[in-house]
């Protein structure tokens, strides 16, 4: 099963928006199965310079591809 991680941090408006947009492809009936694995940017200064002005964003973790918000279902399955 693939595992998708879901950069974010507290107080991002942006990864609300991009959380209901989670569970919208999650709830369609053809969309793979996927655990989803939340990550708080700011427990890691690695992952703050990495993602810090890009989250909220979506990463597979079986192939690394990625998708930086705004994105939609269609973007995100384009990272499977």
């Amino acid at each position: 099963m693939n595992r998708l991680i879901f950069y974010t941090t507290s107080g991002c408006h942006l990864c609300e928006h991009a959380a209901l947009v989670l569970q919208e492809f999650s709830a369609q009936a053809n969309a793979p199965e996927f655990d989803l694995e939340e990550v708080d940017i700011s427990t890691d200064e690695q992952l703050v310079e990495l993602y810090g002005i890009r989250i909220p964003v979506v990463k597979n973790s079986a192939n690394e591809k990625e998708v930086g918000w705004p994105f939609d279902l269609e973007d995100l399955a384009r990272i499977f």
